[in-house]
């Protein structure tokens, strides 16, 4: 494993995020610090090369990371994050910790993810509105008394499908076609008490879906997102409903033309800062 790393202004932060957005060959981290105006920015990759690349265009530096190094790239812990009424997500690891944010928020469910491997941990935009998204679907099925499954479609952390199988979904499938992500997933599943979630290495753009799920999320990059429309679109269920998300608002038109043109009905746009997420149906189904 190989990072890239430099420091920079905290003012700049967004530039950068929108900058690396997108790119395949690795996973942006911003770093904040208490007190200073400086972030530090870190491209972890699985290749040099890649690295490589950004530094002869960026500058900063290119070092090596063993793999049981590359979780220590964070030097905060990130503060707790409350969807609706329902969840907590923080950053607990070890059993202690979980039940001293359980003690803290005796009236919510909590789903930890600790902040390894950059895989997101629910407090970016995107993910945050996709969860509070899930809450709404979910409790709107509960009320209607019907069973649902759910489908995360670049499941990262596994945050998603987690959270779909404590709000009570029958059948929760995850992918990523990071097998680093897979296992993370995995392994967050087991912290979670969760274990009936599966987690299996896919790349949605080679996909083709064999079931349907009642809700399919999928929060991956907007250029991945417009190709496997397709894709999606066949693996949502009659009376089902797709959430995106990942998508910048200078490219949410051009995407979600991809997506009606593929069958997909917006029914729903939410936008966080600088970031959409859409929800609808299929045509048809």
């Amino acid at each position: 494993m190989f990072v890239w790393s430099k420091l920079t202004a905290s003012r700049s932060a967004d530039t950068w995020e929108e900058r690396f957005n997108g790119n395949p060959d690795g996973t942006l981290v911003i770093s904040s610090f208490p007190g200073r105006k400086m972030i530090r920015l870190e491209f972890y990759c699985e290749s040099q090369a890649p690295a490589k690349k950004v530094q002869k265009q960026y500058g900063g530096e290119v070092r090596h990371l063993k793999p049981q190094n590359w979780a220590a790239h964070s030097s905060q812990t990130p503060p707790p994050v409350k969807v609706r009424d329902k969840f907590v997500i923080c950053a607990a690891k070890t059993d202690v910790e979980v039940k001293q944010a359980r003690a803290k928020f005796p009236n919510r469910e909590i789903i930890a993810v600790p902040a390894d491997m950059a895989f997101g941990t629910g407090h970016h935009a995107t993910t945050a509105t996709v969860l509070r998204l899930l809450v709404d679907a979910a409790q709107e099925r509960q009320a209607a008394g019907k069973k649902w499954s759910m489908a995360d479609l670049g499941c990262g952390s596994g945050i998603l499908a987690i959270a779909a199988d404590k709000l009570g979904a029958s059948r929760v499938w995850g992918c990523d076609y990071d097998p680093a992500a897979v296992k993370i997933s995995q392994e967050n599943a087991a912290r979670n008490n969760t274990p009936k979630v599966r987690f299996t290495k896919v790349d949605v753009l080679k996909w083709e879906p064999k079931q349907t799920w009642d809700i399919v999320a999928a929060n991956i990059f907007f250029d991945i997102l417009e190709s496997a429309f397709p894709q999606m679109v066949r693996s949502v269920a009659p009376g089902g409903v797709l959430m995106l998300s990942g998508i910048l608002k200078s490219q949410a038109k051009d995407c979600l033309a991809a997506g009606k043109r593929a069958g997909f009905v917006v029914q729903k746009v939410v936008t966080k800062g600088k970031w959409v997420t859409a929800l609808g149906t299929v045509k048809n189904r």
